[in-house]
Formats: C-alpha cells, sequence, structure tokens
C-alpha cells in the first residue's frame, strides 16, 4: 500500500454546494475569508484549492466543526470579479482529500489535508478480470444515458464525452458529477472510497430517479385521461339534452327545473323571488364546474327553505295562557303577570310587534321553561339559541356564501327549522356572549333585537333582507352588568327572583317529584318523599336560589330507591326526615344561626350570592398600636373602603361617645369576616362593619338577634342595597328577630310577601344614629 499524500491549502467552506472529482463548475464567494483563500491559492504553485461543504448552510462563519471532513482538491481556472465584492470562481475537481487539521482559520482558513485514493480496486482486480471492469462500465454508461435521455432538456454533447471514458473510477466520478443529484447524494458519494461500492451506489441511485420519474408521469397520464372523460361526459350530456329536446321527451325533470318549479309556488317578496331567478340560471350554466355547482345548489336549497311568507297564527286565548303559566310553574307571580300582560295588549293591538323580554336572575329559577311555557299558551314553535361563549359576529350573521362551508347565521337558521316566520325564539344566555378579533357579536345581536331595523335584516349568507319584526324574541340572563347598555336599552328586563323554601317546597311536590319518578320509571305508589323531607332537602342539602340541584337530589333518591325496589323487592319506599340521610348521605349546609348572647364587637350582615342570600358575621377586636386599620376574610375593594369609611365616621362623631382623642392613634382595629376563601365585596355592609367597630371601640354589647345591611356615607347617611329579598329570606333561616334596612327600601319591603317576612321585624333606617339605636343593647 503506496503513502498517503498531505497537502497544506487554502481551504472554503461551500453553502448548499459538494465539489465532486472530474466535475468543472463555478461558484460565487462573497465571505472575506473565501475571497482571502481563493487569492492566497493563486499566489500558490499549481493553483490548488481544498472545497469542502457546510453542514448547515445558515452559519455565517463556519469553524472546523461545522465542515464536513471530506472534501476535494481542485484547480483553479478563472476568477471574474463582479459588482458588490462578488468573485465567480470556476474550478475543476481533481482527487478527493480528508481534513485533517485546520492549521488556521483567519484571515482565511488553511487546512492540512490527506489525498484520499480508491480503496477496494485491489479486491476488484483479484474478483474480476478486465472483461468485468469493462462489462461494469458500460452497463453504468447505458444506465447514465437511459436517465440523461429522460430529461428533455439535457445536453446530448455530454453523452458522447461519457463514451470517451474507459477507466470505471473515471466513469464513475465523471457521471456522479454531471448528474443532477442532490447535495447530500453528492456527499455520500464522495465519502465513500471503495469503488465497488461507490460504483453500486451510483446506480441505485440513478435507477432510483428514473422509477420517481416513471411514477410520476403515469400519474399525469392518469390526471389527462380524466380531465379528457370529464370533457367527453359533459358533450355527451349536451348531446342527449339535445335529442331529448328533439324528440319532446320531459319525463326527467332536471334539478335546475326543480328548482323552478318550487321558485314559483314559493310564498316570497319580489326581491327573493328576483334573486332566486338569478342564482337558477347561475346554476344552469354552471354544470360543467362540480365545484361552483355544488355552492348554487346549497345556497338554492337554503332559499327555498326558508318561510319568507309563511306565518303562524296567533292564539289569543288569554285564559289558556294563564292556564298554561300556571301548570308549568308554582309561584313566579309577578313575572307570570307581566307575560299575561304581555299578551292582552299584543291580542289587542293585532300587530306582531312587540317588546323584546329580558328575563334576569339566579340560575335554576326557570327563566328558559318561562320561555317554554309561553311558546305553548301561544301556540307558536319554540326556538331555543344557545348563545354562551359565541364570540364570533358570523354566528349571528352568516358567512359569505363564497367562503367554503360557509352557512346561514344562528338567526337565520332558527327561522328555517321553525318553518315559519313568527315563531318565539329563546336568546339563552345573552350575557354570556364575548367578542374577540373576527367582530364584536354584541353590535349584531342590536339589530337583530331593534324592532326599527329587524323588518330587514341583513344575513351575510343569504343577501336579502330576512323580515324579524314578527318574530316574539325571549332573551334570559343571570347578570345584566356584562350586556352592554345600548343592547340593554331595546329589551324590557322581568325579573325572576330566588324562591323561598316554601315555594321550593311547592315546586318539589307538584312539579319535580312526578317529573323524576316518571324518568326513573317509578309509580306513586312505589316511592314517597314527604313534606318534612324535601323541607330538609331544600335547606341542608342545596343552597341555591333556583331549584336546579334540588331536582337533582330528588333525582338521586329515585335512583337509589329503584335499586332498593329490585334488589329487596320492596312494594314502597318512604323517605322521611328521618331516614333522608341513608339516601343523600350527611347533610352538607348548615345555617349559622344567631348568637346566644349579645357580644362586643360582632355584628350579623347580609350578603347576596349568585345562588341567593346568606349572612356574614363580622368580627371587631381593638389592639395596643400605631393607628392601623387591618381588614381580613379576603374583602374586594369596595368593602374596604366602606370600612375606612366607617372608621372615618366613627371618629368624627367620637366624642358623643366618650371616645378619648388619641384613641385611634395608640390602637389598631382588625375587622375579620369569615369564611375566608371565599371572596367578598360590594358596599352593602357598610353600617354593619361600622355598628361593629363602634361597639369594639366603646365596648358596648349588640344585640344578637339584630342583622343589617345599608350603604354608609361619611356623615353617617345610609343607602339603599339590591337583593333584598334573598338578605331576608337569609335572615329567617338563620334565626334572627330584627333587620335593619336602608329607609329607600322601604317599597321593595312592601312587594315581598308575607311568607318572606313572617317573623321578622324590619326596621328602616336612614342614618346610623338610628342604627346604632336598634342595634346597641340598652344600658341600665
Amino acid at each position: 500500500m503506496t503513502e498517503r499524500e498531505v497537502r497544506s491549502l487554502p481551504m472554503v467552506a461551500l453553502r448548499g454546494m459538494t465539489v465532486m472529482p472530474e466535475m468543472v463548475t463555478h461558484f460565487d464567494v462573497s465571505r472575506e475569508r473565501s475571497i482571502e483563500a481563493i487569492e492566497e491559492a493563486m499566489q500558490e504553485e499549481g493553483q490548488k484549492i481544498f472545497l469542502t461543504a457546510q453542514k448547515d448552510i445558515e452559519v455565517e462563519e463556519p469553524t472546523a466543526e461545522d465542515l464536513y471532513q471530506v472534501g476535494t482538491i481542485a484547480s483553479i481556472r478563472q476568477i471574474i470579479k463582479l459588482p458588490r465584492n462578488l468573485l465567480r470562481v470556476l474550478i475543476s475537481g481533481e482527487e478527493r482529500a480528508v481534513i485533517n487539521t485546520v492549521e488556521f482559520e483567519t484571515p482565511y482558513m488553511r487546512a492540512n489535508v490527506t489525498v484520499l485514493p480508491d480503496t477496494g480496486e485491489e479486491a476488484l482486480d483479484a474478483s474480476a478480470d478486465q472483461v468485468s471492469q469493462e462489462a461494469m462500465t458500460r452497463g453504468l454508461k447505458e444506465i447514465y444515458g437511459e436517465y440523461a435521455g429522460r430529461l428533455p432538456k439535457y445536453p446530448k454533447d455530454m453523452l458522447k464525452q461519457v463514451q470517451e471514458y474507459t477507466d470505471l473510477a473515471k466513469v464513475v466520478d465523471w457521471i456522479a458529477a454531471n448528474v443532477p443529484l442532490e447535495q447530500k447524494d453528492l456527499q455520500e458519494l464522495l465519502e465513500e472510497t471503495d469503488l465497488l461500492k461507490r460504483y453500486q451506489l451510483l446506480a441505485f441511485k440513478l435507477v432510483n430517479e428514473m422509477q420517481i420519474m416513471n411514477i410520476k408521469e403515469e400519474i399525469q397520464t392518469k390526471v389527462r385521461e380524466r380531465v379528457d372523460q370529464n370533457q367527453r361526459e359533459y358533450i355527451l350530456r349536451e348531446q342527449l339534452k339535445l335529442i331529448r329536446e328533439e324528440l319532446g321527451e320531459e319525463n326527467t325533470i332536471s334539478d335546475a327545473e326543480e328548482f323552478q318549479a318550487a321558485a314559483d309556488k314559493l310564498q316570497a317578496s319580489d326581491e327573493v323571488k328576483e334573486k332566486l331567478q338569478k342564482e337558477i340560471g347561475r346554476f344552469k350554466s354552471s354544470l360543467n364546474s362540480p365545484a361552483e355547482n355544488g355552492v348554487i345548489r346549497t345556497y338554492i336549497e337554503t332559499m327555498l327553505e326558508m318561510p319568507w311568507d309563511k306565518a303562524t297564527e296567533d292564539h289569543k286565548d288569554i285564559v289558556y295562557a294563564k292556564q298554561v303559566l300556571e301548570e308549568d310553574h308554582y309561584g313566579l307571580e309577578q313575572v307570570k303577570e307581566r307575560v299575561l300582560e304581555f299578551l292582552a295588549v299584543r291580542a289587542l293591538t293585532r300587530k306582531g310587534e312587540s317588546p323584546i323580554l329580558c328575563l334576569v336572575g339566579p340560575p335554576g329559577t326557570g327563566k328558559t321553561s318561562i320561555a317554554r311555557s309561553l311558546a305553548r299558551a301561544l301556540k307558536k314553535p319554540y326556538v331555543r339559541i344557545s348563545l354562551g361563549g359565541v364570540r364570533d359576529e358570523a354566528e349571528i350573521r352568516g358567512h359569505r356564501k363564497t367562503y367554503v362551508g360557509a352557512m346561514p347565521g344562528r338567526i337565520a337558521a332558527g327561522i328555517r327549522s321553525a318553518g315559519v316566520k313568527n315563531p318565539l325564539m329563546l336568546l339563552d344566555e345573552i350575557d354570556k356572549v364575548s367578542n374577540d378579533y373576527k367582530g364584536d357579536t354584541f353590535s349584531a345581536l342590536l339589530e337583530v333585537l331593534d324592532s326599527e331595523q329587524n323588518y330587514r335584516f341583513r344575513d351575510h349568507y343569504l343577501e336579502v333582507p330576512l323580515d324579524l319584526s314578527e318574530v316574539l324574541f325571549v332573551t334570559t340572563a343571570n347578570t345584566l352588568q356584562t350586556i352592554p347598555r345600548p343592547l340593554l336599552d331595546r329589551m324590557e328586563v322581568i325579573e325572576v327572583s330566588s324562591y323561598t323554601e316554601n315555594e321550593k317546597l311547592h315546586i318539589a311536590m307538584e312539579h319535580l317529584i312526578p317529573k323524576q319518578l316518571d324518568r326513573h320509571g317509578l309509580k306513586e305508589d312505589q316511592l314517597s318523599i314527604s313534606r318534612g323531607a324535601v323541607w330538609k332537602m331544600a335547606r341542608n342539602y342545596t343552597k341555591e336560589a333556583g331549584v336546579r340541584q334540588l331536582e337533582r337530589e330528588i333525582g338521586n333518591i329515585c335512583r337509589k330507591a329503584a335499586k332498593e325496589i329490585l334488589e329487596e323487592k320492596k312494594k314502597k319506599v318512604r323517605v322521611t326526615e328521618g331516614n333522608l340521610h341513608k339516601y343523600l348521605g350527611k347533610e352538607k349546609y348548615t345555617y349559622q344561626k344567631a348568637n346566644l348572647t349579645d357580644e362586643v364587637g360582632i355584628v350579623r350582615g347580609l350578603a347576596w350570592t349568585s345562588v341567593g342570600g346568606d349572612t356574614l358575621q363580622i368580627e371587631v377586636n381593638v389592639m395596643p398600636g400605631k393607628g392601623e386599620l387591618i381588614l381580613t376574610g379576603q374583602l374586594g375593594d369596595v368593602m374596604k373602603e366602606s370600612a375606612r369609611t366607617g372608621i372615618s365616621y366613627i371618629r368624627s362623631v367620637g366624642s358623643t361617645y366618650g371616645i378619648e382623642e388619641d384613641f385611634f392613634e395608640k390602637h389598631d382595629l382588625h375587622i375579620h369576616i369569615p369564611e375566608g376563601a371565599v371572596p367578598k365585596d360590594g358596599p352593602s355592609a357598610g353600617i354593619t362593619m361600622a355598628t361593629a367597630m363602634l361597639s369594639a371601640v366603646t365596648g358596648r354589647k349588640v344585640r344578637a338577634d339584630v342583622a343589617m345591611t345599608g350603604e354608609i356615607t361619611l356623615r353617617g347617611r345610609v343607602l339603599p342595597i339590591g337583593g333584598l329579598k334573598e338578605k331576608l329570606l337569609a335572615a329567617g333561616s338563620a334565626g334572627m328577630k330584627t333587620v335593619l334596612v336602608p329607609k329607600e327600601n322601604e317599597k321593595d319591603v312592601e312587594e315581598l310577601s308575607s311568607e318572606i317576612t313572617k317573623g321578622l321585624e324590619i326596621i328602616p333606617v336612614s342614618h346610623m344614629e338610628q342604627v346604632l339605636e336598634e342595634a346597641f343593647v340598652k344600658e341600665k
């Protein structure tokens, strides 16, 4: 084995390019180090340069680790200087070489390389004679000739040039250098020093490329045949149509004729019919375009399904309507009264226009079922559209029909499913609508719910005005806080408040229990639930404004009773207050009853929550300190401000109650509201905190049976609050005897039923002096 030649040469790193031996090509260089390397090579003997490829073409200043170790020693044939400091270099690849070491990288890269001679030639000579080598050379030339012949723009003189080579190594390197292979394939061929393996690798890559070409041509041929087939079918279809016209055969009615017949029968305005005629004309002319034909077909079918002028007659029997509402709902007297008033006016005016009703109240209070009952009372089709989480304006207005998968908006789709233009449409959870970059959904609802605009509501998909003025819209919401003012202004708000425990009892006995018995396949003589058990469920197993959780608990009892009847062969299951825990487990909720003794610095306040009312026991401690006010119990900003307002009032009237002038400079006040994990906010605990603080400061006891609610001002005035019904229910449940409410809430108290106020002494107060007079224990 001969000793390998070692050389020291300037080196250039190539991006996205591998130079092979026998390759004559040019490349452009712009990097300073590469230009320096080429200039250095030109000054050296033989003008040789070592060329290797970068592993990652994104690297701007490569180091030795960024380069392939095997490259090519090339001779520089020509250099052309181009604008913008570019050099175009023409080179001729000569020998493979591997990098031993990179001698230095600046001002140019120079490498110590070892020339790599072909290996495997000895084995080739031993195992194959000259005839076998000639056979391999010719075979490779034939594969190359077939491959080059498949490339339409490949130079023909290249085929002649390869025929001049007789040495197998020369033929392999020359073909590899002149075939358009990918860089990774060229690098693989360059790094393979075993001649036999290199020959096999190149032959495999050429045959593989030809197979890819065959598959590509086969696919293109099939596509051309399919296009020709479509054109042939179109011509035959036109000929068939012409033959039928000549023979006068009309047995087979085309889709276009069916659409035309349906359009002629459609009850709609001239504008709608003109649009339909135009689209049917387009449908006829689009038979040779399946994509466009499908879009137009869907649009025409949607237009024909819309009830443009088809309406149902209003049922105006108000006695029947009252009967339906009474059957379906217990309580809700004000709501039912308002609904009946609305129906009476509608019957007298004989007009379709009506206010949009908005039912607002806590979850589970029957808002959705009221709308369903109203539809039954009017004998109208009922459509429910859930708006919870809708944030795309196109959900309301629809998509332009040019979009893929376009469809009408929810309003137009609801009208279509109802089959008439004047259904009752429930827009459920309107307060849960949200906005994003796709448009303002609330603004789209403005046009829907405005009687001055909705008679010409324009759905983007339909492209013609849709009359919504005769639709009876009913909306529901849990809160009005998230509904924009302009939208709220278009609706008439009806409050659906919390149920009292007595109302829950009646609802359960008259509606929920029969419904759950039927749902679970039980008969009345198989399961009985006592009134006491229902009362206990409402008080100790649920904590809600409505009756949804109560219905779930009744369903839970029904399931367990069904299991007992089948397993233990019982004929009847009786659920009473005494054995209720057997079916529902231990009690989930307990009410914090009024304290047994009057205490200093502890006052009971009243709070409103989304699931009903609750009581808050506010505690205040006085400690030696520097006049700080400490607030705990996860209080919101408004509640903290109420506490500061209260302390300011107390300091202003301190002399009246014998408080020393420097008391607040030497003492800290700590206000705490238990259940610290529950966030609390709102101004209605203002008078409660002020009373507790003054009690703690003066040492006077507060009556344990007094609860209070109201906002306080700096001058001690008591301002009105909301949620009074729920708060009074909570006070009654906690066993309070006296409740102090703002004087301005007197009118709200008068509207409440005696069931809520029973057992409570409700005292209206307008100033903190009255509050303290009633709350403090009288001194003997």
